[in-house]
């Protein structure tokens, strides 16, 4: 009787999402821990263009896949949604700076940001831990927004430590410290 009681007591505290405020929803989505990219790519004219996304996440070894999420209302989807290539910047615990640039709306993504150089006909943070050069694979309809997959076809990789974001802040990562009795 007492596992039923806790079973009736687990079930009483959730809620249903279809009654739950998107901002407290994505409150609660933002507890899951992420690393940051800026994703970049070039425009049918040739702009460099450039956003913050904390959505990237590995799919397959075999081909090598990645992908990420953009939403339907942003301001670059047409040039990520039809260009061929793209680049992933994983970015380090000292990029929060060009994490909030990029995040905000402006003409040009990349004015006043110096580390930035040419790969594949790609720009790209030269700072970052990794980057990763990506021919588009799939583009699937999700919600409000597309789930791009990208093929990785080039990679170049820095080290350091990553960027990562919880809660709406950034945040350092660091090692755990395992004891031995």
């Amino acid at each position: 009787m007492g596992t039923m009681n806790m079973a009736t007591n687990a079930d009483e505290k959730m809620m249903e999402v279809a009654n739950v405020d998107k901002k407290l929803l994505r409150t609660w989505l933002g507890q899951y821990a992420t690393g940051v990219t800026i994703v970049t790519t070039v425009d049918e004219n040739g702009k460099k263009v450039g956003m913050t996304a904390n959505s990237f996440t590995s799919v397959s070894l075999e081909p090598p896949l990645v992908l990420w999420n953009i939403a339907k209302n942003a301001t670059y989807l047409k040039a990520f949604c039809e260009r061929e290539y793209f680049a992933i910047n994983i970015l380090s615990e000292e990029q929060h700076l060009e994490s909030n640039h990029f995040s905000k709306p402006a003409e040009d993504k990349f004015s006043g940001i110096d580390s930035v150089q040419e790969l594949k006909g790609l720009p790209v943070l030269e700072n970052a831990l990794t980057t990763f050069i990506c021919k588009s694979y799939q583009i699937h309809e999700a919600g409000d927004h597309f789930i791009i997959v990208g093929e990785i076809k080039y990679c170049r990789h820095n080290g350091g430590r990553p960027l990562v974001f919880h809660n709406g802040k950034y945040h350092e990562a660091n090692l755990h410290r395992i004891y031995k009795d």
